[in-house]
């Protein structure tokens, strides 16, 4: 049998960071208790791949308020040892990355740098199929329900939320998500009911205390919104609370939802295994990117999770459609005015890209939020 040579090595890496301002600064109930100030900019590292064959992949990482430096410095790190290696060999990609970065562990800010990477090595595999990135891992189905997040922090006002809910559905968003974790919680209850009562109860409607509370306060709490009928509870409690969660799981009619701060496949096994969720919401790039994605997946495959991934839907969108039980994807729009491209949502549901990759590109006002940039391997034409 003649047998060809499928290597097709890298030849050129791009490593960008940008920080995307948002309209508005905005504030959850860390920052009403004092832990982090306000967001308004998010930092986001690119990572552009081109092999000796000519084939392109494009991938990105994120971080919030602080850390983003740090992020750039490794991720130029860890270019400077992937010049021709195999871009087909992914998973050794990922574990040889994991390697160079093995002092400061493979949890945090390492696997992060390591997800820009690893997200745009699957691009490419995607393109040179021609096929989008759910295609290419085999999708359950074409589109997701989605919720909107972005409408709901606790800087704006009760008639703000409204006004924002309203604008969510009509582009077509299916559901709501609230911030709480308040000092008082008679301000998050009166919020909620507002909310649901504008509502009705046809209309998903989430919670996030982005883990304010501790366990006392968010039993009393949860017992408290158990009669708003809500699809869940997020981050009651601090996200390494595996056995806390799972006791609120059993104790709350309201499900229980957590992940998107944990940044490894073992951190977020101990979620599984413990059964502290019904939702899991692990987040591709704090993971690690696709290829880790893929393992919680499969974990959370196995005890029929719902899986509801953490912000970037540019990325999520495609793995949610190829997980074969209830997911959810999470509308945030901040990072939209970076690409050229957008998410079509319509009667509830964000529907998967049909273009090759990932689906995205760059757009030339991101060009003007470009603060470093290096390149590796031999210059581009």
């Amino acid at each position: 049998m003649n047998m060809q040579n499928v290597s097709d090595n890298i030849e050129n890496i791009l490593v960008s960071l940008y920080q995307v301002p948002l309209k508005k600064p905005v504030s959850d109930a860390k920052v009403l208790t004092g832990r982090q100030k306000p967001l308004s900019h998010i930092a986001m590292l690119t990572v552009t791949v081109t092999t000796r064959e000519g084939a392109k992949g494009f991938g990105f990482s994120y971080c919030l308020r602080s850390g983003s430096k740090a992020l750039y410095a490794h991720a130029c790190e860890l270019a400077e040892g992937l010049y021709e290696d195999d871009a087909n060999d992914i998973g050794r990609l990922w574990e040889k990355m994991a390697w160079m970065g093995g002092s400061i562990s493979r949890t945090g800010l390492s696997v992060q740098a390591i997800a820009a990477f690893d997200i745009a090595l699957w691009d490419l595999k995607a393109r040179k199929a021609n096929l989008g990135l759910g295609k290419l891992l085999g999708t359950y189905q074409n589109s997701v329900p989605c919720y909107n997040t972005s409408g709901g922090y606790l800087d704006a006002s009760t008639d703000e939320v409204l006004h924002n809910v309203d604008a969510s559905l009509s582009r077509g968003i299916g559901g709501i998500k609230l911030k709480v974790g308040q000092p008082d919680l008679r301000k998050d209850i009166e919020r909620v009911k507002a909310v649901r009562h504008h509502l009705g109860d046809a209309v998903a409607l989430m919670v996030d205390a982005n883990q304010q509370w501790d366990y006392s306060s968010a039993l009393r709490a949860g017992r408290a919104l158990d009669q708003f009928n809500l699809t869940w509870i997020e981050e009651p409690l601090s996200a390494y609370d595996y056995h806390g969660h799972a006791q609120l799981t059993a104790k709350l009619d309201t499900p229980i939802a957590t992940g998107e701060m944990l940044s490894s496949v073992a951190e977020i096994s101990s979620l599984i295994q413990n059964r502290s969720v019904t939702f899991l919401q692990p987040d591709a790039p704090r993971v690690g990117g696709i290829t880790p994605f893929l393992k919680i997946a499969n974990a959370a495959e196995q005890e029929r999770l719902k899986l509801a991934p953490h912000f970037v839907m540019e990325i999520h969108i495609h793995l949610a459609c190829a997980y074969p039980h209830e997911s959810w994807v999470e509308h945030i729009e901040w990072l939209e005015p970076a690409f050229n491209e957008r998410l079509e949502i319509r009667d509830g549901r964000m529907f998967m890209p049909t273009g090759p990759g990932l689906g995205f590109s760059l757009s030339e006002e991101a060009a003007t939020w470009q603060v470093a940039h290096s390149e590796y391997g031999r210059p581009r034409l």
